[in-house]
């Protein structure tokens, strides 16, 4: 068996991989931020130039993040004392605070249990990922993003605000969805209910595609 068939993965819809890991902020546990959502991403490497973009543009969405009741976490396989140095340097060189913890890593073993070692990119960093996890601790949407290309952090939080819009009103966002457009409605399941469905004031193109504004 291979190294690329050991990785294992967090699964959607599961609760997210319990871990306590040391952080620049102090000790953290996953399971100890139950009741706030929890945005976790990895980058490969302190002293990096395209982590230091990503980590400068996380701080530009920190507040914004938790208004939304979102805990940002950010993990390398670097030590604490790397991870200090970098957020002086950046504090230093480049003018911005980082505000949120970074994990450290050195065993990987949060790495691992999130699958966050993809051998065909490095067998001893971690690929660009980003784990989005509820406030009840389960794991509702991963993106995962090669060691070369930086993320868009207008689409993390446009993905926090779909899930959140999912669970207050029970409904799904279409392709493109932005806050404040309109909301797609669960289909019908049975005969009855399709065919009460033009009747219930929602602007629809088929029997099980209703879109509505929230």
């Amino acid at each position: 068996m291979d190294n690329e068939s050991c990785i294992t993965f967090p699964v959607l819809g599961d609760p997210a991989p319990d871990f306590e890991a040391e952080t620049t902020h102090g000790p953290i546990k996953l399971s100890g931020l139950k009741g706030r959502w929890v945005v976790m991403f990895s980058h490969p490497a302190d002293f990096t130039p395209v982590c230091t973009t990503e980590f400068m543009a996380f701080a530009h969405i920190y507040d914004e993040l938790k208004l939304l009741n979102v805990q940002l976490i950010g993990l390398s396989v670097d030590s604490i004392s790397a991870h200090l140095a970098w957020v002086h340097a950046i504090k230093e060189k480049m003018g911005v605070t980082i505000p949120f913890p970074i994990i450290a890593d050195l065993s990987m073993s949060v790495a691992k249990k999130y699958g966050m070692i993809h051998p065909g990119q490095s067998s001893t960093a971690a690929v660009r990922c980003v784990f989005f996890i509820d406030d009840k601790g389960i794991m509702r949407a991963m993106i995962y993003y090669p060691l070369q290309n930086g993320r868009f952090m207008p689409e993390i939080i446009r993905l926090v605000k779909a899930l959140q819009t999912t669970d207050t009103f029970k409904v799904s966002t279409p392709a493109n969805w932005q806050p404040g457009d309109k909301v797609v409605v669960p289909p019908p399941k049975t005969s009855a209910e399709m065919e009460k469905r033009p009747t219930e004031g929602y602007e629809c193109k088929d029997w099980y595609l209703c879109f509505k504004k929230i």
